[in-house]
């Protein structure tokens, strides 16, 4: 839902960029919404690159300068956060206890903010405003590039399986609450293909301007639900629950399940780099700020949501909290607005995955051509990746650091062909239509792509790229050691959550 907030500069300064960018040996342009990685070869000089960065190339990019603001980017990030996780908090407490359970989503705002700081101080160690998880692989783990593409893929792809579930759930109900009793309007699976069908032309554009005016309604619509909430707890009419029946800590196997719906409530990661490439002061300090604000928002949202909803059904709390509530018109209009909400939200999360497959599809097959053809002395053709870089980071000063790479890792972005464009978006949209159909448990599907894409985007990479880039610091600085630390802990989340989840979802 975060929206660019750059504007153009003179070509003056676009200028003095392009000769500094030629410093470094390399450069990336971006356009459109997808990629296509191009190697720079004998055909393709270095300065070609730059004079594409610097307003000249076919695309017509032009540099830009940023504007955004720390309450602007607070917004836009705490809006990434806030999403459908929100509703499974309450079943979470209700599995492990008020107690756990407030103590586990903080632990997790702690450790998600950790992440964004270390993602936040990686990105200052590349060149301009062109910070990425392709960037930092580039300084840190250049043959791993397509790893980090396909944790991005997943998490984007599960939240929006996330979405059709919540939006075909409400759905039926909303429909019974206004009255409509029609038994096609109450089936589930007719509001999944009608949400697919809404969603196809949305889901095919190559820009998301048009879903910019999203995020108001995302506000209100949490918003809403927090009135809903405490309004029904408090309520007088409301019959409450005995007080024997709150668990304040309960241990078990389940807790594994549940923990990683905290991990992907609070998962943003994919978006730390956006604030840093646009906010006009873009410093640590005022980063750290735009960081801490929006997971304290999100904390305090779901510290409401969840002790509040299961106070109120206690044992009773379902996997979407909405569906708890009786009907009524205020309940009513807040299934409506979350409906429509996730709905929306669908493409925003169809547009990072597209990208990320299309980079994956690309560099495979490029990786594929390399194995199966030996390459001839004096040939255009050079390798994705330079082995001898691959260390590079850690036997490097700072400020070598901070450049770009070798020529030999140099690309430029193009936009996505209008091919894979449509393969890509028709294959997402299918899956996602035919897991939606066959997964009715919210719970469920949070729980995979908590312990797998977030799981590695909040935890294992931002410990590993900075673990990487100070590899060669004789000392061990408190930071460096913690993120090693928050690397490990990311492993054994994956591990032991994905296979407690296979176990207990598939096996028993």
């Amino acid at each position: 839902m975060a929206q660019s907030s750059y504007s153009r500069l003179d070509n003056q300064d676009s200028a003095g960029q392009t000769s500094q960018e030629q410093d470094h040996g390399a450069d990336t342009s971006v356009v459109g919404n997808s990629a296509e990685i191009v190697v720079p070869t004998s055909a393709t000089p270095l300065s070609r690159h730059s004079n594409e960065r610097s307003g000249n190339s076919d695309h017509g990019e032009t540099a830009l300068e940023p504007t955004a603001t720390v309450f602007s980017s607070s917004a836009n990030l705490a809006n990434t956060i806030i999403g459908s996780g929100m509703l499974a908090m309450p079943a979470a407490l209700a599995t492990m206890g008020i107690g756990l359970g407030v103590i586990m989503i903080v632990f997790s705002a702690c450790t998600s903010m950790f992440g964004l700081h270390l993602l936040a101080c990686s990105a200052r160690r590349v060149s301009g405003r062109n910070s990425s998880f392709f960037e930092i692989s580039k300084l840190t783990y250049p043959g791993a590039g397509i790893f980090f593409d396909a944790a991005i893929a997943i998490k984007c792809f599960g939240v929006s399986i996330s979405y059709l579930i919540i939006f075909s759930d409400l759905m039926p109900e909303v429909m019974e609450s206004f009255g409509i009793h029609v038994s096609f309007l109450s089936n589930r699976d007719f509001w999944t293909t009608v949400a697919i069908l809404v969603l196809a032309p949305l889901a095919f554009q190559r820009r998301l301007d048009a879903l910019k005016y999203t995020s108001v309604i995302s506000l209100s619509s949490v918003v809403l639900l927090l009135v809903l909430v405490a309004k029904f707890y408090f309520s007088p009419d409301r019959k409450p629950i005995d007080f024997d029946k709150i668990v304040i800590f309960r241990w078990s196997s389940d807790f594994f399940t549940k923990l990683p719906i905290f991990v992907f409530g609070f998962t943003c990661h994919q978006n730390i780099f956006s604030v840093h490439n646009e906010l006009r002061d873009n410093s640590t300090f005022m980063i750290n700020w735009v960081i801490v604000i929006s997971i304290s928002v999100a904390c305090a949202v779901y510290q409401w949501v969840a002790i509040l909803g299961y106070l109120s059904f206690g044992e009773d709390t379902k996997d979407n909290l909405l569906l708890n509530y009786d009907k009524g018109t205020m309940v009513t209009l807040c299934r409506l607005g979350v409906a429509i909400l996730v709905l929306f939200s669908y493409p925003l999360q169809c547009h990072p995955a597209r990208a990320s497959i299309d980079k994956i599809a690309i560099t495979t097959k490029k990786l594929f051509q390399q194995r199966t053809s030996s390459v001839a002395p004096g040939s255009e053709t050079q390798p994705i990746s330079n082995p001898s870089t691959q260390n590079s980071v850690g036997n490097t000063s700072e400020q070598q650091q901070g450049s770009s790479g070798d020529a030999n890792n140099s690309i430029v972005i193009k936009p996505m062909s209008m091919r894979s464009h449509v393969i890509i978006t028709t294959a997402l949209l299918i899956l996602s239509y035919i897991v939606a159909m066959s997964v009715t448990s919210l719970t469920l599907v949070l729980s995979f792509v908590g312990s797998t894409g977030s799981t590695t985007i909040s935890f294992i990479l931002p410990g590993l790229f900075y673990y990487k880039i100070h590899k060669a610091d004789s000392i061990w600085t408190l930071k460096k050691t913690m993120a090693f630390i928050l690397m490990i802990y990311g492993f054994v989340v994956l591990t032991t959550c994905l296979t407690t989840n296979i176990v207990t979802n598939f096996v028993i």
